[in-house]
Order: C-alpha cells, then sequence, then structure tokens
C-alpha cells in the first residue's frame, strides 16, 4: 500500500504517539588499506575507471584470494574498540547474488562464523545516555560501482567501475535497540567517531568510506513481538538517515492504520522526492546460498596478536572527554568539543601542557583558532598557528605583556605570517603599557583636553567615565593596561 506524503502525515500526526519505533543499522566501512582485501590492487580513490583492477578482484578463473594482513588487524582494532569479542576461528563464505556490478557471482563475506560478535557502544540522545548493541563486526569485500548518469547513453546503459570491487570492508550490525530517528543519528556518528579516532577508516560518506543501511519496523506500544521490517538503503548522510527515517517510520504507521500490510522489503530514500521508494522485496539469508569460501583457510586470530592490537589502542572518546573533565577542568561541553576528534584533542591537550592555564588555552581554541579555520575552510591539522606557538601567546596574556583584545589581534597576525607572537610584538612595539606612571600621564593628558567633561562627570554624569578610558586607550594605541587605566581614572577624576 503506497500513500501520498500528505495522507501519510494526516495519519501520523494522530497516531504516531501510539507506536514503537524498533531501528537496527547495517553499517558498511572501509577499512584504511593501501590495497584491496584479497589481492593487491590500489584502494586509491578517484582513478580513472577500471583501472585498479587484476584477476582476482574481476574473478576470473584460476585466480586465488590471499587475505590482506592489515585489514585483520584493523577489523580486529574496532571490535575492540567496540566492546566486541573476538572469535580465535571465523570463516569467509560465499555470498551468492546476481547483480552486474560483482563480477564474481558472489561476494566473500562472513555469515555464520564472524569475527566478532556481542559489543556495544554507549550514546548520547535525547537528554540520556543508552548502550546500544551490536550483534556482529565482519569483514568482507566491497562490490563495484554501476553508473547511471553522466554518459550520452544513459538513458539506455548502466555503466560499470570495478575499482572498489574487493575494497576490504568491515560490516557493524547493530542489535535493534534504536527507538528513534535521533537515537539512530547518534549512534551513527559516534560510531564514525570512534572508528576515527583508532584510525581504521576515514569514514568519508562522500567516497563511499562510510555506508549505512536501517532496518526499521513499527508496533503498537505494549506489544511483545516486533513488527515486519524494511531495510531503507541510499543514506548517504547523516542528515539524509534521520529524514529518511521519519518518513518511513510515518509510512508503516499510515499504512498499519488504513488496515494494510507491511512488505519486508528493501526501500530506497529519494532525496528529491523526499520518500522512501520499493526497491525490491527483502532478501532472506537462506536467499544467498551461502557456504564456505572453499579457496580461504578459516581465520585465526592468535591470543598475541588480540593483546598486541588491545596494547596499542589509543584513548577513546568517551574515556579521553571524561579525563578532560577531570584534569584539566573542563566543562562537559568543552570537553565534548574538545574530544570531537583526535587531531583537535591532541592539539588542546599538546597547547594545555605547555599553556598557564588549560581552561584559558580551551576558550581560545575553540574560539579564535576554530573560527579562523573555519574562515579559511582548514582543518585542524592545516593549523598554521602550532600549539606551542599558541600557549606562547596566551603567557604573554597572562604576564600581561598583552591585554586580552591586543593578543587576539597579535594570533590574528600569527594565522596570517606564520610568525610567532614574540617576533610580532617585537617588530611592532605592542608590549601593553602597564608602568603607573605613564598610565598616569596618559590618563592627565586626556582629562586636560576635557576639562569642560571632567565637570559634568562629577555633576553625576556617570557614562561619561567610558569616554575618558576610550580616550586613554586611543591615546596609547590600545597599549595600556585597561585594569590600571580604570583605576587611575577613577582616582584622578575623585580629586585624589
Amino acid at each position: 500500500m503506497e500513500l501520498t506524503r500528505e495522507e501519510i502525515a494526516a495519519v501520523a500526526e494522530r497516531k504516531r504517539e501510539a507506536y514503537e519505533v524498533v531501528i537496527g543499522l547495517e553499517v558498511h566501512v572501509q577499512l584504511k588499506t593501501a590495497s584491496k582485501i584479497f589481492c593487491a590492487c590500489s584502494t586509491r580513490f578517484g582513478d580513472p575507471p577500471n583501472t585498479n583492477v587484476c584477476p582476482v578482484c574481476l574473478g576470473l578463473p584460476g585466480a586465488l584470494p590471499v587475505l590482506n594482513r592489515k585489514a585483520v588487524a584493523l577489523a580486529v582494532r574496532a571490535a575492540l574498540a567496540l566492546n566486541c569479542g573476538v572469535n580465535p576461528s571465523s570463516q569467509f563464505s560465499r555470498k551468492n547474488y546476481f547483480y552486474p556490478d560483482l563480477p564474481k557471482g558472489y561476494q566473500i563475506s562472513q555469515y555464520d562464523r564472524p569475527l566478532a560478535e556481542q559489543g556495544w557502544l554507549q550514546i548520547e540522545a535525547e537528554d540520556s545516555s543508552k548502550r546500544v548493541g551490536i550483534t556482529r563486526l565482519h569483514l568482507e569485500e566491497d562490490a563495484g560501482k554501476s553508473l547511471h548518469e553522466g554518459f550520452p547513453d544513459s538513458d539506455a546503459k548502466t555503466y560499470l567501475d570495478f575499482n572498489r570491487c574487493g575494497v576490504a570492508l568491515i560490516e557493524i550490525v547493530s542489535e535493534p535497540d534504536l527507538r528513534s530517528p535521533q537515537q539512530a543519528y547518534a549512534y551513527l556518528t559516534t560510531l564514525k567517531q570512534v572508528l576515527e579516532y583508532i584510525e581504521v577508516s576515514d569514514c568519508d560518506m562522500e567516497k563511499g568510506s562510510l555506508r549505512c543501511d536501517a532496518n526499521v519496523s513499527v508496533r503498537r506500544k505494549g506489544a511483545g513481538a516486533l513488527g515486519v521490517k524494511t531495510e531503507v538503503k541510499n543514506l548517504n548522510s547523516f542528515r539524509y538517515l534521520a529524514r529518511a527515517l521519519e518518513y518511513e517510520i510515518n509510512r508503516q504507521v499510515a499504512v498499519l492504520e488504513n488496515s494494510g500490510r507491511i512488505e519486508q522489503e528493501t526501500r530506497l530514500w529519494n532525496l528529491a522526492g523526499g520518500r522512501t521508494e520499493p526497491m525490491r522485496s527483502k532478501e532472506y539469508a537462506h536467499d544467498y546460498r551461502y557456504f564456505p569460501e572453499p579457496d580461504l583457510l578459516p581465520l585465526t586470530v592468535k591470543a598475541e596478536l588480540l593483546e598486541k592490537i588491545r596494547g596499542e589502542m589509543p584513548e577513546l572518546p568517551a574515556a579521553r572527554k571524561a579525563r578532560f573533565i577531570g584534569q584539566y577542568g573542563l566543562t562537559e561541553y568543552d570537553a565534548e568539543v574538545l574530544t570531537g576528534t583526535r587531531a583537535l584533542a591532541d592539539f588542546f591537550e599538546a597547547t594545555a601542557r605547555k599553556a598557564p592555564e588549560p581552561k584559558t588555552a580551551a576558550n581560545w581554541i575553540q574560539t579564535e583558532l576554530l573560527g579562523a579555520l573555519k574562515e579559511a575552510g582548514k582543518e585542524i591539522q592545516e593549523s598554521p598557528v602550532a600549539p606551542a606557538a599558541l600557549a606562547e601567546l596566551l603567557q604573554l596574556v597572562q604576564d600581561g605583556t598583552l591585554s586580552g583584545k591586543m593578543g587576539k589581534a597579535v594570533f590574528q597576525k600569527m594565522v596570517g605570517s606564520g610568525k610567532s607572537a614574540p617576533e610580532i610584538v617585537a617588530a611592532e612595539k605592542m608590549e601593553q603599557i602597564t608602568d603607573p606612571a605613564a598610565i598616569e600621564k596618559l590618563c592627565r593628558e586626556v582629562l586636560e583636553k576635557n576639562a569642560d567633561k571632567i565637570e559634568q562627570y562629577r555633576k553625576g554624569k556617570q557614562a561619561l567615565f567610558g569616554f575618558f578610558v576610550g580616550q586613554v586607550m586611543k591615546a596609547s594605541r590600545g597599549q595600556a593596561n585597561p585594569a590600571r587605566v580604570n583605576d587611575t581614572l577613577k582616582r584622578l577624576l575623585a580629586g585624589n
């Protein structure tokens, strides 16, 4: 039963609250390897079509696969980060199906004996914390890419690029523990963050390094059995994931409320139409006729390798966030921002080790540095100001050599020139004036030039005090210590 968007929206508005949503995600992640999982072909993105291919990844007769050791190590690292149990022995299988971009007629994957199982990921969503179960994590090869547009005869023909065919992937399958599009969004973003931290993938969705399919069903609140699920594909951004799930949930509610039946099927997210559309009936495991891959021995992960990889694991985002709060006295918000990526967290920590105040370093990085990088379209790894250079600037502000305002001006010059703060201060004579006698001289000169305003101030026009401060700062080219200017003016205006 296919309803219009208007019909779906009308029913969902009235009946959505009577249903519970059940979502599970299947996430395919390209591992950061230079060569493919079963051959030596390059995984480089953007090369001309069909140039990174060989008899193995094209499935030519007589070609035999050889497992990529680094792909296994990266998959084990991901499994440990996601709290999975790594099986000592796992088995590759042939997943049989026929599609133009699958040259062998089957995909080498893992089925009943996966690399890792029974993990979990903690997420923060909708003002609460939730542990989402992970059913399995397994290795597999990617298929090629079908090109349906961009050619003169695209209306009649599909072109095939096999460069991706055989690229190493892990598939991470969650339990059906997610109860809203917001939770699904939080799960995917948290998963991406963890995978980037441990450097198993660049997770670039635009390049296809991270792809997500969602299994979604609805059931009446209080019902024990799960509803019939649909699989939603073509979710190539986090925003589209939330929008597609929202639509599909509302669609299923509307179908059930109209006495219809949900079909177990695969649906595509149509971005232009803002709706999910049927693609094909959903396959069951037996449809793929899985059987063990005869050309590959069972994969054995020895205890020594497991412990070696465990010992090389970096600190994960949640643990690092908690440590930043405890060790550096950061707020939860600041710690959340600064642990957003491993590179940003590393930059902050390198700055904090040399800066006078970690909290001040956190503020400058979040405002001045990230603002400058955003304006320049750069990432933190491309920062023209190194952590040690930023810490050096903050020390000049802390010890009074520069005011906060002057410090920000110096920072902008550092970004533009690459020079250090002391070099800029010395070259442009930007030291803050702190000498009491020099400041009093400036204040007296300003007051002498504005004698008429002194009388107005003493008669109650207190707003003129800001005028006097501004004139002194102007006369000193912004270099006078503002606090000392304030104190000196108050004393002189009081007649002392």
